[in-house]
This record gives C-alpha cells, sequence and structure tokens, in this order.
C-alpha cells in the first residue's frame, strides 16, 4: 500500500506497514537532514501529513524557536542545556573556542549559537498525541554523535522538552 502527499509525494510502506521519507534541507548553508516516519501507515493521518510538511517548509522559525528554549533553560542549573554545555567544556577545554561560531563573551550563548542542526524526525503517527511528533537533533561537532541535545516538538511545533542524548 501507499499514501499519497503533495509535499511528500509517494509514501510507499514496507512489508510490515511502516512508512520511511528522507531528504536533505537547506538551513542557513548547511545540510539538514529530515526523515519522516511511522511504525503502521494506517495511523498516518493527511492532516499528519499537512503539518509534517508545514514544520519542514517553517524549519529556520522552528530553529529559532528551539534555539531560544534552549537559552531559557540556563537559568537553570540543573537543566539539560546547562548540563550539555558543561560537558562540552569539560571534555573539550580551549578547543572548544574552535567549535564556536561568534565569540561573545557569553560561553552559554555561544554554545548554543554554535549548534548544528544535525536533522529533524518526524513521527508521523504522533500527531495530535502527547508524545513528541517531532524531533530535532543538534551538535556542536557534529563528528561526536553522542554528544547531541534533542529537542522535542508538538505537533504545532512547540517546544515540548530539550533533553541530551546520554
Amino acid at each position: 500500500m501507499a499514501i499519497e502527499h503533495d509535499y511528500f509525494g509517494l509514501l510507499e510502506s514496507g512489508p510490515d506497514g511502516s512508512i520511511f521519507w528522507s531528504e536533505s534541507v537547506e538551513l542557513g548553508d548547511q545540510a539538514v537532514t529530515v526523515d519522516l516516519t511511522a511504525p503502521d501507515q494506517d495511523d498516518v493521518s493527511e492532516t499528519a501529513l499537512d503539518v509534517a510538511a508545514g514544520l519542514i517548509s517553517a524549519i529556520e522559525d522552528i530553529d529559532r524557536s528551539a534555539r531560544n528554549s534552549m537559552v531559557n533553560e540556563l537559568s537553570d542549573r540543573t537543566s539539560e542545556v546547562t548540563e550539555y554545555i558543561l560537558q562540552q567544556q569539560d571534555s573539550l577545554g580551549d578547543d572548544l573556542e574552535d567549535l564556536l561560531v561568534d565569540i561573545s563573551g557569553d560561553v552559554h550563548i555561544d554554545v548554543i549559537r554554535s549548534l548544528q542542526l544535525m536533522s529533524m524526525t518526524i513521527l508521523a503517527d504522533e500527531h495530535g498525541g502527547s508524545d513528541p511528533f517531532a524531533v530535532l537533533e543538534y551538535a556542536l561537532d557534529p563528528d561526536a554523535t553522542d554528544d547531541v541535545l534533542l529537542v522535542n516538538l508538538d505537533s504545532e511545533g512547540g517546544v515540548l522538552s530539550v533533553t541530551s542524548a546520554e
């Protein structure tokens, strides 16, 4: 079976009924991998696909909102964002400055600005539910695949939480 959508084209299901779509989209001067997935195509509505297409089209605004949420978490010394930044400072030491795109004097803000959006995963079967509909993966060093921050989004693109991958 398959689902046809204006943005995604023909989404064919695998033998187990799951669907998967992947594309690379441009955000500034970098490419971001966008995956759309669902374990059962019967759980994916046309509305969910429309919302997913809207999130992809608004990736620049979604990225800005996610980074603002990270900044808002800096006031909590036990937040995942603060812990991530402290861990990066500890593990990278003086090499941290080499990964920063801008050095303003506020290392925490500089790290958030320097994070690269590596991927957006859309869980199409979670539309309208309480679980994340999309997950953004950020890394300071694209080669350090374990050192990432994950921003969980609801169906409207609002930030539900920011967590580390550990």
